[in-house]
């Protein structure tokens, strides 16, 4: 019987949500809340941190424009964080399938947020995977 092992990588991006809430939350920027871990998070985990802090103005817009009807500060907040590191990886991290990367932010919203958001996600991560990736 084969053993069931946790995914490293999306292991990763939990934490990565988990550290990009709590930047909200405390309203500090998501690249100090590495800095305040008591444990250094893995390695993947802190670029997707640090992928979304520098560059969270660009990543913000993508998501403004394809969220129709939708203004960012009335997202979820998980559900808009969800979105940051989806397109976080579709913009910078090509070697990532884009299925994988709207499997994993659709499973993380489907965990964490409301009903109707997987599908709300996948829509706006869809459109922008179609503008960065072709």
């Amino acid at each position: 019987m084969p053993i069931d092992r946790p995914d490293e990588r999306s292991d990763a991006r939990e934490r990565a949500l988990y550290l990009l809430y709590e930047a909200h939350s405390k309203g500090i920027d998501p690249v100090d809340t590495i800095d305040l871990q008591v444990i250094e998070p893995d390695e993947l985990t802190q670029e997707l941190v640090r992928g979304v802090g520098e560059h969270l103005a660009r990543l913000d817009e993508l998501i403004d424009v394809r969220a129709e009807g939708w203004s960012l500060a009335r997202m979820p907040v998980l559900d808009l964080n969800v979105m940051r590191l989806g397109t976080y990886e579709l913009l910078e991290r090509p070697h990532v399938p884009t299925a994988v990367v709207l499997n994993e932010a659709v499973e993380l919203v489907k965990r964490f947020s409301t009903d109707d958001s997987g599908r709300f996600v996948n829509g706006v991560l869809a459109a922008i995977a179609a503008d960065v990736r072709g």
